[in-house]
């Protein structure tokens, strides 16, 4: 009798632990990545409810690549690497700039896009370059490049930061503030939607997007990495590019 109830026993806990690998099997299938849907397009937006993008469609055919099923997480930009380091999310695709800051506390795969930073204004505005604001009010994305931008010539400007895109387009166009510093394509599609302003393609910063991952997690880095040449071979990131992004 004793017998019997041990080998009951064994293959209740042989079932739970079983259980337990199949459970752990299928998790690792599955990638969390965060992104800052709060109008940061053609990178990442919410349309109908569901969250799109450039950024979207590029890590769901890594996803592909990887056999790994895609979970989105829409986080405020300033808490998706605070996630990645508490392991919350394995992933953040968000247009985010690689920085020697950033790269201290997290790992970036291989470049996937090279931005830079363009003044919006009112058609009426004449406004060029980052001299030419001296003394006027402008408008940037709270932690983004704009940001770094206007903060080392805070002496001669007024900032205005805001959480989102939006809100400081807005402001543009209540003329509360006279200019915005916004990343190239974001700014694009910005003045594509709002006929009476402009850009002012006059590169006041260079930048490159990349894909993060958890500091340690260097073989998801590599991945990554595999993946994005492959797609770029494949053909599959020039059509991304022909879907998005808008003609100079």
């Amino acid at each position: 009798m004793e017998g019997l109830t041990m080998k009951r026993n064994f293959s209740k806990m042989l079932f739970l632990s079983l259980l337990l690998l199949k459970t752990a099997l299928y998790a690792q299938e599955k990638l969390y990545v965060g992104t800052d849907a709060t109008e940061f397009p053609p990178f990442e937006y919410i349309e109908n409810g569901e969250i799109k993008g450039f950024d979207i469609d590029l890590i769901k055919e890594i996803g592909k690549l990887l056999d790994k099923e895609i979970i989105i997480k829409n986080i405020q930009f300033d808490g998706l690497i605070p996630a990645l380091q508490t392991g919350k999310l394995d992933i953040v695709i968000a247009g985010m700039t690689v920085t020697t800051e950033r790269e201290k506390n997290i790992n970036f795969s291989k470049p996937y896009y090279t931005s830079k930073q363009l003044l919006i204004m009112d058609k009426k505005t004449n406004l060029d370059t980052l001299q030419s604001l001296n003394g006027h009010k402008v408008g940037v994305v709270l932690g983004c490049t704009g940001d770094i931008i206007a903060t080392e010539i805070q002496d001669f400007i007024t900032i205005y930061r805001y959480n989102t895109t939006s809100e400081s387009i807005m402001a543009l166009n209540a003329n509360k503030i006279h200019a915005v510093i916004l990343d190239s394509e974001p700014a694009k599609n910005f003045v594509k939607n709002n006929p009476n302003l402009k850009y002012i393609d006059n590169e006041l910063a260079r930048e490159d997007y990349a894909i993060a991952v958890g500091k340690e997690n260097l073989s998801l880095v590599k991945d990554i990495n595999s993946a994005l040449e492959t797609l770029k071979s494949n053909g599959v990131f020039e059509n991304l590019n022909k879907k998005y992004f808008v003609e100079n």
